[in-house]
């Protein structure tokens, strides 16, 4: 793990690191696929595409699990070449998919709060999107450290490890 930056400057120094940077890249494309979620479930519901609270979420949820795995694993984390189906693939379904059912228990409490109040269909989108968004950022912290252990390499730790230490001469 790493110290939280206590100022802009030291965010400045980290965000240069290589952990910084990977931590940043793995951000980045969160929000990018969360806006993937956000705006699919916003389009497929707002504009009565999928009618059901339940189906516009679960579709907009597994079409972001696609640019979203392929983001974690070329971007943040520097994986080319061909996935390895059982130490990357599967693990980041499972994750996937437990964001996607937690997402999915938010759909079910936004559904009773549909039904029994009688709101605009543009405020009942709004909501429907943003518990879907609050749902997978309770999910992030979880992401980020078992991603980090699934497309984790030897060359990665290397180069980790050499920067550390030369953090720590430079700071001496």
């Amino acid at each position: 793990m790493f110290a939280v930056p206590k100022n802009l400057r030291e965010f400045m120094a980290w965000s240069k690191t290589h952990q910084g940077k990977k931590l940043i890249r793995f951000s980045l494309s969160s929000v990018i696929t969360t806006g993937v979620s956000f705006s699919t479930i916003l389009i497929v519901y707002g504009f009565h595409i999928i009618t059901g609270i339940i189906g516009a979420t679960l579709f907009g949820n597994l079409l972001a699990t696609i640019p979203s795995y392929y983001l974690s694993r070329a971007w943040a984390w520097g994986k080319r070449g061909r996935s390895h189906f059982r130490k990357e693939v599967v693990p980041y379904l499972l994750m996937s998919f437990a964001g996607i059912a937690f997402s999915l228990l938010g759909a079910l409490f936004v559904k009773h709060l549909v039904h029994t109040h009688h709101w605009s269909h543009l405020i009942d989108t709004g909501l429907v999107g943003g518990v879907n968004v609050l749902s997978f950022a309770i999910f992030w912290v979880l992401k980020v450290l078992l991603f980090n252990r699934i497309f984790h390499t030897d060359k990665l730790h290397a180069i980790e490890v050499h920067l550390e230490e030369e953090e720590q001469s430079g700071r001496s």
